[in-house]
């Protein structure tokens, strides 16, 4: 018997997954990426021969599908997983705190952290408690939770500007890059029950170990290889045509590919020229929020801390990629802030010069240190704006027209813009493939169907 042959479109994580999945289940598979390295949002950028991360991916204990990905891909080794939750919380004025975990059950986990939050006060450490409980009775599936903000929630249950600021958008801004203003409250109570509430290890922290360029791209190329998925780099898609027969041909490297199912795992804004159904309404419908990282290296180390979080400063959260980078002397230091749209009308020039400052003021070491080098890197449509009412347009993995699927973060997979979410919908993307291409060929083919003329 033949083996149906899937083309896929996107070598970002979602497409890999997608590519992967299909392979693993016997088809033949076809990977178009227009990019000369796979990874998608998750890249590397060399520079002065230091490789800098494109933006800082953290995941989750939760986010078992991304963590089965890592071991698809041989890359499990090659991140750093915490044993316990354990975020130092800093401020300018040296006042530090601590979002940590215990040994207890969910939601007693976080009880003892909570309690000694040092940028509270001890009346809106108490108001904690009833926000938490409550938000733990909510189902992030109804849907009129995605008609309300988040912060609107908070205020409703106790929750003072400050508590919102100081703690809710510590968690809010890096997982769902809006915040909590600006959030949807179906997808804050997601990230907050798997993440925090619903088991008591959900929120451990993890991030890469080696340049995301390596994590993601150098790794999933070699395992998309040993599946023997037949990769193309440097390859624009130009079109998806619908034969008379079903069969798709992908216009691309100056040559076009044959397929029996196409799964689009591109940006939301290149569903349109694909001829993906409703593709502009979706990709208005869903926004854009963006990402800017400050990269600092120093000539000196300033801190012993692998990562932290900090208030009352421009600095959202700070990590150490000094091993990662390459930096052997010094100290490489990167600044990650979400939904950073004020900044990126700002220079680079002036954005290196106002958080170097913010670091100086955060950390008296950093007062003395020279800086060596400094690379600022933007993603403009990092991901959907996690707003109210951006589940509507969320589209599903399966489309109108009969082989033709989507995978992407921005899916409706129930999960924010995440990379758990990009990989949950590439491999739901392969399922339903497959599953179209294991029933009746005939699938309503017209006499001759174009997806993009």
């Amino acid at each position: 018997m033949t083996p149906v042959r899937v083309g896929v479109v996107g070598g970002g994580l979602a497409g890999i997954a997608a590519a992967l999945g299909a392979a693993d289940a016997g088809a033949e598979v076809v990977l178009v990426e227009r990019r000369p390295t796979l990874g998608g949002l998750t890249s590397s950028i060399q520079h002065n021969g230091v490789s800098f991360d494109n933006g800082q991916h953290v995941f989750l204990r939760c986010c078992t599908a991304y963590r089965a990905f890592l071991e698809r891909i041989g890359a499990a080794d090659q991140v750093y997983l915490q044993r316990r939750l354990d975020v130092p919380v800093l401020a300018p004025s040296g006042q530090r705190a601590t979002i940590s975990r215990n040994a207890l059950p969910a939601p007693l986990h976080l009880a003892g952290s909570l309690a000694t939050y040092r940028h509270l006060s001890v009346i809106e450490r108490a108001r904690l408690v009833r926000a938490a409980l409550a938000l733990r009775r909510l189902d992030p599936d109804d849907p009129s939770l995605d008609e309300v903000s988040f912060a609107e929630w908070l205020q409703r249950h106790g929750q003072s500007a400050r508590a919102i600021d100081r703690l809710w958008n510590l968690i809010a801004l890096p997982t769902l890059n809006v915040s909590a203003q600006d959030a949807s409250l179906a997808l804050a109570v997601k990230v907050f029950r798997v993440g925090l509430l619903d088991r008591s290890d959900g929120a451990d922290m993890g991030w890469s170990k080696v340049p995301l360029g390596q994590l993601h791209g150098a790794n999933a190329l070699r395992a998309l290889d040993g599946a023997g998925v037949s990769t193309h780099l440097n390859a624009s898609a130009s079109s998806i045509e619908r034969t008379s027969s079903g069969s798709f041909l992908i216009g691309a490297a100056e040559k076009s590919l044959t397929v029996d199912a196409v799964i689009v795992a591109t940006s939301p804004r290149a569903l349109a020229s694909f001829g993906v159904p409703a593709g502009e309404s979706i990709a208005e419908g869903l926004g854009a929020s963006p990402i800017v990282n400050v990269h600092l290296v120093l000539d000196r180390r300033v801190t012993d801390l692998a990562m932290a979080a900090v208030v009352d400063s421009p600095i959202e959260y700070l990590f150490d990629r000094t091993e990662s980078s390459g930096v052997t002397s010094g100290q490489c230091l990167v600044v990650s802030l979400s939904a950073a749209d004020r900044y990126l009308g700002v220079g680079s020039p002036e954005l290196v010069s106002m958080f170097l400052a913010a670091l100086r003021d955060l950390i008296p070491a950093a007062r003395e240190a020279q800086l060596v080098d400094a690379l600022v890197t933007r993603e403009r449509a990092a991901t959907f704006r996690a707003s109210p009412g951006v589940g509507a347009f969320r589209p599903a993995m399966t489309t109108e027209v009969p082989g033709l699927f989507l995978a992407g973060a921005w899916c409706s997979t129930g999960w924010p813009a995440t990379m758990e979410g990009a990989v949950r919908s590439g491999n739901q993307a392969a399922s339903e493939a497959l599953a179209h291409l294991s029933d009746s060929p005939s699938n309503g083919v017209r006499s001759e169907e174009r997806i993009r003329t």
